[in-house]
């Protein structure tokens, strides 16, 4: 996978570059929906991943949050030889001036994970794993927190867009969660950067109940192979497709499990 790799770092620290220079000259943001942003920054960095990816694979297929390369729906998720990319994971940060943000290119073989890497372009963050071989954080090996118990531990939480049914359901979870004594929850805002601090043991859990694939499609390798477990919020097998999802250091899994499950609510796609 060496070559893969030098590409996804190539084609990331291109499309960081481009993220980096927005967010210091400023951009106008523009609505998808409530809540949820796009802009000339996301649309440009996946313009130029795309191009640093075919350039070295032009019969790769490829599947980007802003449908740059094909529309979503066209993309066979079990090909071959898989790119998912988000060129931007926490636009909402990133609108709002907060260096927490990032690009995540995820690869995968016959729809199975074979490597990823995030970057934060603002702090210079490095997060890489290739199957096989561990998770890395800016060159260091990493590992999941040997914490057994939620008592031990902090939890991270994301939020979807949703205000109703699903913000209530993350709530009650939320409420479940300090119950059992958890040192706090934190709310970052950015998912792959939320896995990739379960794989550094800096949380022992993350739950989110409804993500893309460009969301997790890196990070969910990244805790794999720091030692984690990766299940969506049923405790099913992660899709490669819209999904809940909960990473853990695998000892608090089933105990974050039952919380997470008990709330969510069901949905049409679960």
């Amino acid at each position: 996978m060496m070559r893969e790799l030098e590409v996804a770092r190539q084609a990331a620290k291109v499309g960081g570059g481009i993220l980096a220079g927005y967010f210091r000259q400023g951009i106008e943001m523009r609505t998808k929906q409530d809540c949820d942003f796009v802009s000339d920054a996301d649309v440009e960095s996946e313009r130029a991943i795309i191009d640093v990816i075919r350039s070295a694979f032009p019969d790769h297929a490829i599947l980007g949050e802003e449908g740059q390369a094909n529309d979503a729906a066209e993309v066979d998720t079990n090909a071959e030889s898989l790119w998912v990319i988000d060129p931007l994971d926490g636009t909402t940060n990133f609108a709002h001036d907060i260096p927490h943000f990032a690009v995540s290119i995820g690869f995968y073989r016959h729809g199975l994970p074979v490597l990823g890497v995030i970057f934060n372009p603002v702090r210079d963050d490095w997060f890489h794993a290739v199957r096989g071989e561990g998770a890395y954080a800016n060159g260091s090996r990493v590992h999941v927190a040997e914490h057994a118990s939620l008592s031990e531990s902090l939890v991270g939480v994301g939020f979807y867009y949703d205000r109703g049914t699903m913000m209530e359901a993350t709530l009650a979870s939320i409420r479940d969660l300090f119950q059992q004594k958890i040192h706090g929850i934190r709310r970052f805002g950015t998912a792959s950067l939320d896995l990739c601090q379960v794989g550094c043991g800096q949380f022992g859990a993350f739950f989110e109940y409804e993500l893309s694939p460009w969301d997790f499609a890196a990070g969910r390798l990244f805790v794999e192979e720091a030692g984690g477990r990766v299940t969506n919020c049923r405790g099913a097998a992660l899709p490669l497709a819209k999904s809940s999802v909960l990473a853990s250091n695998e000892k608090l899994h089933d105990a974050v499990l039952e919380i997470v499950n008990g709330n969510l609510p069901a949905l049409d796609w679960d």
